[in-house]
């Protein structure tokens, strides 16, 4: 049995000033690799603890990242003044993991939200990551917003940005494992709307990934499950083909749904994911 430092804690000393944001960590003895891990939209780091914990036995130390307004960090639930916001978050998550990473290739994973900050991040400045790990990446909505929601979304984002939109986002649509659904559903730290500003910007973010996908250098590994019904798979694959990267590795997981990593078979996805980390350490 591999031993695991489990750590957690607020990060209040920040590079660039902003909401106080919060860390899990699960950090094997002797780590063969690193990952900096960025939660979905509404989401947060403590939903992945068996992810961590898993790849821990493998020998990969993760630290994963409450982004402002998530989990236990501070800030407005679901908010942003700019996106850009997210990505001075990212940053501190990579220092986070530089602090504790004890020289071993590091690796960036992003779901959904997450993905799409992470894409954006290593495209602003690549750092010292080693490689790029996208599970069910946001480049694109695919359920269907009627018109009239959106045309209030955008208009609230100038006049009342920080209007709470009801996100329609059950468990049944993330996972086919009923109990992970309800746990959920259930979770005091997920809330349930989404804020016309996030929106907004983040559909302007998603524009500025796909346009400079080809910019992307690093190794890529994309998880994404064929029956999404929350981030578009056709637009997640639109990204890949349009990468850079000469090393990348497109994982579709037929017929599951949002939270590939929730789903019956996490294991087996976790364990590939774990594979390629390993391999390009």
């Amino acid at each position: 049995m591999t031993t695991i430092q489990h750590d957690e804690g607020a990060v209040t000393q920040r590079a660039v000033p902003g909401p106080a944001l919060y860390f899990t960590a699960a950090i094997p003895e002797a780590p063969k690799a690193f990952v900096g891990l960025l939660h979905g939209y509404a989401d947060h780091a403590a939903r992945y603890a068996h992810v961590m914990d898993l790849w821990a036995e493998r020998g990969i130390g993760t630290v994963a990242l409450d982004m402002r307004g998530h989990g236990r960090a501070t800030g407005t639930r679901g908010y942003c003044a700019r996106f850009d916001e997210f990505l001075d978050d990212a940053a501190e998550l990579a220092r986070l993991v530089s602090d504790r990473s004890r020289g071993a290739a590091s690796f960036l994973f992003g779901h959904s939200f997450g993905g799409l900050v992470a894409s954006l991040s290593v495209l602003e400045q690549q750092r010292s990551w080693r490689g790029l790990i996208l599970s069910s990446p946001y480049f694109g909505l695919a359920l269907e917003v009627p018109a009239a929601k959106l045309l209030v979304g955008k208009i609230a984002s100038r006049i009342l940005p920080k209007l709470g939109i009801p996100a329609g986002i059950k468990g049944s649509a993330l996972t086919h494992d009923e109990k992970r659904g309800r746990a959920y559903e259930e979770d005091p730290l997920v809330f349930k709307e989404a804020r016309a500003r996030w929106f907004v910007e983040a559909t302007k973010a998603q524009g500025r990934a796909l346009s400079r996908a080809g910019e992307l250098t690093l190794p890529l590994y994309m998880l994404f499950g064929t029956a999404d019904p929350v981030a578009k798979c056709a637009t997640g694959r639109q990204f890949f083909d349009a990468a850079g990267s000469a090393d990348k590795t497109w994982d579709g997981r037929e017929g599951q749904l949002h939270e590939t990593l929730n789903e019956p078979d996490w294991k087996d996805n976790a364990g590939k994911i774990a594979d390629w980390i390993l391999a390009h350490a």
